[in-house]
Protein backbone atom coordinates (compact mmCIF):
# COMPACT_ATOMS: atom_id res chain seq x y z
CA UNK A 1 0.00 0.00 0.00
CA UNK A 2 1.26 3.05 -0.83
CA UNK A 3 0.75 6.54 0.81
CA UNK A 4 0.63 9.84 -1.15
CA UNK A 5 1.75 13.30 0.13
CA UNK A 6 0.01 16.04 -1.85
CA UNK A 7 3.21 18.56 -1.61
CA UNK A 8 0.56 21.54 -2.39
CA UNK A 9 -1.66 20.41 0.91
CA UNK A 10 2.22 20.33 3.01
CA UNK A 11 2.64 23.86 1.57
CA UNK A 12 -0.26 25.52 2.08
CA UNK A 13 0.08 24.34 5.70
CA UNK A 14 3.69 25.56 5.83
CA UNK A 15 2.77 29.11 4.26
CA UNK A 16 -0.47 28.70 7.11
CA UNK A 17 2.20 28.40 9.86
CA UNK A 18 4.07 31.00 9.14
CA UNK A 19 1.64 33.91 8.19
CA UNK A 20 0.69 32.75 11.72
CA UNK A 21 3.31 33.07 13.75
CA UNK A 22 4.51 36.20 12.06
CA UNK A 23 1.52 37.77 12.80
CA UNK A 24 1.79 36.78 16.26
CA UNK A 25 4.90 38.20 16.38
CA UNK A 26 3.72 41.56 15.02
CA UNK A 27 1.03 41.62 17.64
CA UNK A 28 3.66 41.76 20.40
CA UNK A 29 5.80 44.32 18.99
CA UNK A 30 3.11 46.72 17.76
CA UNK A 31 0.42 46.38 20.27
CA UNK A 32 2.18 44.90 23.50
CA UNK A 33 6.11 46.36 23.60
CA UNK A 34 5.43 49.29 21.19
CA UNK A 35 3.23 50.48 24.19
CA UNK A 36 7.00 51.27 25.90
CA UNK A 37 8.27 52.27 22.44
CA UNK A 38 5.88 54.95 22.09
CA UNK A 39 5.33 55.96 25.50
CA UNK A 40 5.25 59.43 26.58
CA UNK A 41 7.40 60.04 30.09
CA UNK A 42 6.39 62.71 32.33
CA UNK A 43 7.73 65.90 33.20
CA UNK A 44 9.83 65.47 35.89
CA UNK A 45 7.84 68.42 37.89
CA UNK A 46 4.47 66.95 36.83
CA UNK A 47 3.88 65.60 40.27
CA UNK A 48 4.48 68.37 43.71
CA UNK A 49 2.82 66.09 45.99
CA UNK A 50 5.85 64.75 47.73
CA UNK A 51 5.49 61.77 49.94
CA UNK A 52 7.01 60.20 52.93
CA UNK A 53 9.66 57.47 51.68
CA UNK A 54 10.80 54.73 53.15
CA UNK A 55 13.87 53.29 51.22
CA UNK A 56 14.45 49.21 52.19
CA UNK A 57 17.45 47.47 51.76
CA UNK A 58 18.73 44.22 52.88
CA UNK A 59 22.34 43.60 52.87
CA UNK A 60 24.68 40.54 53.62
CA UNK A 61 28.54 40.69 53.66
CA UNK A 62 27.83 43.87 51.34
CA UNK A 63 30.63 46.62 52.64
CA UNK A 64 32.43 47.19 49.75
CA UNK A 65 29.11 47.81 47.84
CA UNK A 66 27.42 49.87 51.15
CA UNK A 67 30.75 51.95 51.27
CA UNK A 68 30.69 52.55 47.32
CA UNK A 69 26.53 53.32 46.93
CA UNK A 70 24.77 54.03 50.10
CA UNK A 71 25.86 57.32 49.97
CA UNK A 72 24.18 58.25 47.25
CA UNK A 73 20.94 57.10 48.22
CA UNK A 74 21.30 58.94 51.90
CA UNK A 75 22.33 62.42 50.24
CA UNK A 76 19.31 62.37 48.31
CA UNK A 77 17.63 65.96 47.44
CA UNK A 78 14.16 64.73 48.54
CA UNK A 79 12.21 66.46 51.45
CA UNK A 80 11.58 63.68 53.80
CA UNK A 81 12.55 60.02 53.64
CA UNK A 82 14.11 57.62 55.55
CA UNK A 83 16.83 54.84 54.49
CA UNK A 84 16.30 51.30 56.31
CA UNK A 85 19.58 49.10 56.14
CA UNK A 86 19.19 45.26 57.51
CA UNK A 87 22.39 44.07 57.84
CA UNK A 88 21.50 40.40 57.25
CA UNK A 89 23.96 38.45 59.43
CA UNK A 90 26.88 39.68 57.90
CA UNK A 91 30.30 38.56 59.11
CA UNK A 92 32.64 41.59 57.19
CA UNK A 93 32.81 45.16 58.35
CA UNK A 94 29.09 46.00 57.11
CA UNK A 95 28.22 46.66 60.56
CA UNK A 96 31.10 48.97 61.75
CA UNK A 97 30.56 50.75 58.27
CA UNK A 98 26.93 50.94 59.02
CA UNK A 99 27.42 52.70 62.45
CA UNK A 100 29.91 55.07 61.15
CA UNK A 101 27.14 56.13 58.79
CA UNK A 102 24.75 56.61 61.07
CA UNK A 103 26.45 59.32 62.77
CA UNK A 104 26.78 61.30 60.12
CA UNK A 105 23.34 60.53 58.42
CA UNK A 106 20.43 61.08 60.68
CA UNK A 107 17.91 59.42 58.00
CA UNK A 108 19.53 56.16 57.83
CA UNK A 109 18.13 53.52 60.13
CA UNK A 110 19.99 49.92 60.86
CA UNK A 111 18.13 46.90 61.58
CA UNK A 112 20.83 44.13 62.43
CA UNK A 113 19.59 40.58 62.49
CA UNK A 114 21.48 37.20 63.78
CA UNK A 115 21.63 33.75 62.19
CA UNK A 116 19.54 33.08 65.11
CA UNK A 117 16.95 35.31 64.08
CA UNK A 118 16.63 34.33 60.01
CA UNK A 119 15.38 30.85 59.86
CA UNK A 120 14.98 30.98 56.00
CA UNK A 121 17.31 31.31 52.84
CA UNK A 122 17.21 34.44 50.78
CA UNK A 123 16.30 38.01 50.77
CA UNK A 124 12.60 37.55 51.78
CA UNK A 125 13.14 37.37 55.21
CA UNK A 126 15.41 40.67 56.14
CA UNK A 127 13.65 42.76 53.47
CA UNK A 128 10.40 41.57 55.54
CA UNK A 129 11.95 43.17 58.91
CA UNK A 130 13.04 46.14 57.10
CA UNK A 131 9.26 46.88 56.00
CA UNK A 132 7.69 46.20 58.97
CA UNK A 133 10.23 48.59 60.40
CA UNK A 134 9.65 51.46 58.03
CA UNK A 135 7.75 54.24 59.27
CA UNK A 136 6.44 55.38 56.07
CA UNK A 137 3.61 53.83 54.05
CA UNK A 138 5.81 54.22 50.26
CA UNK A 139 8.56 51.83 50.40
CA UNK A 140 11.04 51.92 48.23
CA UNK A 141 13.42 48.90 47.11
CA UNK A 142 17.14 48.26 46.06
CA UNK A 143 20.01 46.50 46.19
CA UNK A 144 23.10 47.17 47.75
CA UNK A 145 24.55 46.96 44.60
CA UNK A 146 22.97 49.50 42.73
CA UNK A 147 23.15 53.20 43.30
CA UNK A 148 20.72 56.07 41.71
CA UNK A 149 22.02 57.93 39.11
CA UNK A 150 20.94 61.16 40.58
CA UNK A 151 19.80 62.75 43.63
CA UNK A 152 16.22 62.78 41.97
CA UNK A 153 15.63 59.32 42.42
CA UNK A 154 13.36 59.11 45.27
CA UNK A 155 11.68 62.60 43.77
CA UNK A 156 11.35 60.62 40.41
CA UNK A 157 9.88 57.30 41.57
CA UNK A 158 7.64 58.84 44.28
CA UNK A 159 5.67 59.90 40.94
CA UNK A 160 4.88 56.31 40.14
CA UNK A 161 1.63 56.72 43.09
CA UNK A 162 -0.37 59.21 41.31
CA UNK A 163 -3.44 57.88 40.43
CA UNK A 164 -3.64 55.49 43.33
CA UNK A 165 -1.15 53.64 42.15
CA UNK A 166 -0.01 51.07 44.61
CA UNK A 167 2.88 49.21 42.84
CA UNK A 168 5.53 51.38 40.77
CA UNK A 169 7.84 49.73 38.41
CA UNK A 170 11.72 51.35 37.67
CA UNK A 171 14.28 50.31 35.31
CA UNK A 172 17.75 49.72 36.81
CA UNK A 173 20.49 48.60 34.27
CA UNK A 174 24.22 47.52 34.35
CA UNK A 175 26.94 49.71 33.65
CA UNK A 176 28.33 49.81 30.20
CA UNK A 177 31.77 47.79 29.47
CA UNK A 178 34.12 46.20 27.22
CA UNK A 179 33.12 42.96 26.98
CA UNK A 180 30.74 40.68 25.45
CA UNK A 181 29.52 39.34 28.51
CA UNK A 182 28.37 42.26 29.42
CA UNK A 183 26.99 43.56 26.31
CA UNK A 184 25.20 39.87 26.74
CA UNK A 185 23.94 40.79 30.11
CA UNK A 186 22.61 44.48 29.18
CA UNK A 187 20.57 43.17 26.44
CA UNK A 188 18.98 40.58 28.61
CA UNK A 189 18.29 43.50 31.38
CA UNK A 190 16.71 45.70 28.37
CA UNK A 191 14.83 42.88 26.75
CA UNK A 192 13.17 41.87 30.25
CA UNK A 193 12.61 45.60 31.27
CA UNK A 194 11.05 45.81 27.74
CA UNK A 195 8.67 42.58 28.63
CA UNK A 196 7.55 43.97 32.27
CA UNK A 197 6.82 47.14 31.23
CA UNK A 198 4.93 47.01 28.09
CA UNK A 199 3.24 44.17 29.85
CA UNK A 200 1.98 46.54 32.86
CA UNK A 201 1.13 49.39 30.40
CA UNK A 202 -0.41 46.89 28.43
CA UNK A 203 -2.48 45.88 32.41
CA UNK A 204 -0.95 42.78 32.45
CA UNK A 205 1.80 43.38 34.97
CA UNK A 206 3.31 40.09 35.65
CA UNK A 207 6.78 41.38 37.63
CA UNK A 208 9.10 43.98 38.99
CA UNK A 209 12.69 43.89 39.49
CA UNK A 210 13.92 44.45 43.43
CA UNK A 211 16.66 46.77 42.26
CA UNK A 212 14.31 49.63 41.57
CA UNK A 213 10.74 48.62 42.95
CA UNK A 214 8.17 50.30 45.12
CA UNK A 215 4.85 49.82 46.52
CA UNK A 216 3.18 50.64 49.36
CA UNK A 217 3.15 49.36 52.78
CA UNK A 218 0.10 48.49 53.29
CA UNK A 219 -0.19 46.53 50.27
CA UNK A 220 2.84 44.38 51.67
CA UNK A 221 0.48 43.35 54.70
CA UNK A 222 -2.54 42.76 53.10
CA UNK A 223 -0.89 40.39 50.53
CA UNK A 224 0.62 38.56 53.97
CA UNK A 225 4.11 39.78 52.20
CA UNK A 226 5.66 37.01 51.31
CA UNK A 227 4.82 34.09 53.19
CA UNK A 228 2.54 32.65 50.10
CA UNK A 229 6.40 31.94 48.68
CA UNK A 230 8.71 31.58 51.63
CA UNK A 231 9.78 28.27 50.53
CA UNK A 232 11.06 29.50 47.13
CA UNK A 233 14.35 31.23 47.88
CA UNK A 234 14.09 33.88 45.17
CA UNK A 235 11.23 35.92 43.70
CA UNK A 236 11.19 38.57 46.49
CA UNK A 237 10.30 41.03 43.70
CA UNK A 238 8.59 39.39 40.69
CA UNK A 239 6.94 36.65 42.50
CA UNK A 240 4.97 39.07 45.12
CA UNK A 241 4.38 41.77 41.94
CA UNK A 242 2.59 38.81 40.37
CA UNK A 243 0.66 37.84 43.19
CA UNK A 244 -0.55 41.67 44.07
CA UNK A 245 -0.82 43.29 40.64
CA UNK A 246 -3.80 41.87 39.48
CA UNK A 247 -6.12 43.34 42.03
CA UNK A 248 -4.28 46.93 42.84
CA UNK A 249 -3.13 49.55 39.90
CA UNK A 250 0.12 49.56 38.59
CA UNK A 251 2.64 52.65 37.45
CA UNK A 252 5.68 52.86 35.71
CA UNK A 253 8.23 55.28 35.98
CA UNK A 254 11.04 55.48 33.30
CA UNK A 255 12.53 59.00 33.50
CA UNK A 256 16.22 58.87 33.58
CA UNK A 257 16.76 60.48 37.42
CA UNK A 258 14.25 57.39 38.31
CA UNK A 259 17.83 55.19 37.20
CA UNK A 260 19.35 52.91 39.39
CA UNK A 261 22.96 51.13 38.00
CA UNK A 262 24.51 48.32 38.68
CA UNK A 263 27.71 46.68 37.80
CA UNK A 264 27.20 43.12 36.10
CA UNK A 265 28.40 39.90 36.55
CA UNK A 266 32.07 39.60 35.00
CA UNK A 267 31.85 35.78 34.56
CA UNK A 268 29.33 34.29 32.29
CA UNK A 269 29.39 31.22 34.92
CA UNK A 270 28.33 33.83 37.40
CA UNK A 271 25.33 35.32 35.53
CA UNK A 272 24.49 31.94 33.85
CA UNK A 273 24.19 30.99 37.33
CA UNK A 274 22.20 34.13 38.14
CA UNK A 275 19.70 33.22 35.22
CA UNK A 276 18.63 30.17 36.55
CA UNK A 277 17.81 30.87 39.76
CA UNK A 278 15.53 33.79 38.25
CA UNK A 279 14.34 31.36 36.28
CA UNK A 280 12.96 28.79 39.05
CA UNK A 281 10.58 31.54 39.98
CA UNK A 282 8.92 32.04 36.86
CA UNK A 283 6.66 28.72 36.92
CA UNK A 284 5.05 30.13 40.10
CA UNK A 285 3.35 32.71 38.25
CA UNK A 286 -0.15 32.91 37.20
CA UNK A 287 -0.75 30.68 34.18
CA UNK A 288 -2.09 33.73 31.45
CA UNK A 289 1.00 35.30 32.16
CA UNK A 290 3.25 32.32 31.56
CA UNK A 291 1.21 31.60 28.54
CA UNK A 292 1.91 35.10 27.01
CA UNK A 293 5.46 34.72 27.84
CA UNK A 294 5.89 31.36 26.75
CA UNK A 295 3.67 32.24 23.42
CA UNK A 296 6.40 34.73 21.35
CA UNK A 297 9.34 32.60 21.80
CA UNK A 298 7.53 29.30 20.66
CA UNK A 299 6.16 31.25 17.88
CA UNK A 300 9.55 32.94 17.19
CA UNK A 301 10.99 29.46 16.61
CA UNK A 302 8.15 28.08 14.63
CA UNK A 303 8.65 31.55 12.03
CA UNK A 304 12.40 30.95 11.87
CA UNK A 305 11.97 27.05 11.41
CA UNK A 306 10.44 27.66 8.53
CA UNK A 307 12.45 30.19 7.09
CA UNK A 308 14.50 27.93 7.15
CA UNK A 309 13.08 25.58 5.81
CA UNK A 310 11.45 27.70 2.91
CA UNK A 311 15.23 28.98 2.34
CA UNK A 312 16.25 25.03 1.35
CA UNK A 313 13.13 23.77 -0.19
CA UNK A 314 11.41 26.72 -2.11
CA UNK A 315 13.21 27.77 -5.44
CA UNK A 316 11.30 31.07 -5.19
CA UNK A 317 12.39 33.04 -2.26
CA UNK A 318 11.08 36.39 -2.48
CA UNK A 319 8.18 34.80 0.14
CA UNK A 320 10.90 33.98 2.96
CA UNK A 321 12.58 37.01 2.51
CA UNK A 322 9.91 39.48 2.67
CA UNK A 323 8.44 37.77 5.73
CA UNK A 324 11.63 37.87 7.16
CA UNK A 325 12.00 41.62 6.04
CA UNK A 326 8.39 42.19 7.50
CA UNK A 327 9.67 41.08 10.80
CA UNK A 328 13.01 42.23 10.94
CA UNK A 329 12.57 45.66 10.04
CA UNK A 330 9.30 45.72 12.90
CA UNK A 331 11.76 44.16 15.48
CA UNK A 332 14.28 47.15 14.66
CA UNK A 333 11.79 49.98 14.64
CA UNK A 334 10.58 48.82 18.14
CA UNK A 335 13.76 48.02 19.74
CA UNK A 336 14.95 51.22 18.81
CA UNK A 337 12.72 53.69 20.03
CA UNK A 338 12.24 51.55 23.44
CA UNK A 339 16.26 51.77 23.34
CA UNK A 340 15.84 55.30 23.22
CA UNK A 341 13.09 55.45 26.20
CA UNK A 342 15.62 53.39 28.46
CA UNK A 343 18.93 55.24 27.15
CA UNK A 344 20.40 52.16 26.05
CA UNK A 345 22.55 51.80 23.08
CA UNK A 346 25.05 49.42 21.55
CA UNK A 347 23.62 46.62 20.60
CA UNK A 348 20.28 47.73 18.36
CA UNK A 349 21.56 46.28 15.28
CA UNK A 350 22.98 42.85 17.12
CA UNK A 351 19.10 42.24 18.48
CA UNK A 352 18.11 39.59 16.22
CA UNK A 353 21.27 37.83 16.45
CA UNK A 354 20.79 38.37 20.63
CA UNK A 355 17.22 37.46 20.41
CA UNK A 356 18.01 33.92 18.69
CA UNK A 357 20.57 33.30 21.22
CA UNK A 358 18.59 33.74 23.93
CA UNK A 359 15.36 31.30 22.68
CA UNK A 360 18.00 28.52 22.44
CA UNK A 361 19.80 29.83 25.60
CA UNK A 362 16.99 30.16 28.10
CA UNK A 363 15.22 26.22 26.47
CA UNK A 364 18.71 24.66 27.51
CA UNK A 365 18.59 26.64 31.32
CA UNK A 366 15.20 25.58 31.21
CA UNK A 367 16.11 22.16 30.42
CA UNK A 368 19.03 22.14 33.26
CA UNK A 369 17.31 23.31 35.62
CA UNK A 370 14.75 20.37 35.54
CA UNK A 371 17.58 18.01 36.33
CA UNK A 372 19.98 20.11 38.53
CA UNK A 373 18.33 22.77 40.75
CA UNK A 374 20.69 26.01 40.87
CA UNK A 375 23.01 27.53 43.04
CA UNK A 376 20.96 29.39 45.86
CA UNK A 377 21.10 32.83 46.79
CA UNK A 378 23.93 33.16 49.50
Amino acid sequence: MQIFIDLSVIQVVIYILVSISLLVILIYYWLIFGRLAFYKIKESNSSNNFRKVSVVISARNEYLNLKNNLPYILEQDYPEFEVVVVDDCSDDDTAYLLKKLSETYPVLKVVTLNYTKNFFEGKKFPLSIGIKSAKYEYILLTDADCKPVSKNWIKEMQTGFDNGNQIVLGFSYYRPEKSFVNLLIRFDTFYTAMQYLSFSLSNLTYMGVGRNLAYTRSLFFAEKGFTRHYHITSGDDDLFVNKAAYKVKTGIVISYDSYTESIAKSSLKEWISQKRRHLTTSKYYRNKHKILLSLLPFMQIIFYSIIIILFIFVHNIIIPVSLLFVKLLSQLIIYKYCMQKLKQKNFLLISPVFELFFIFFMSVLFVMNIFKKPVKWK
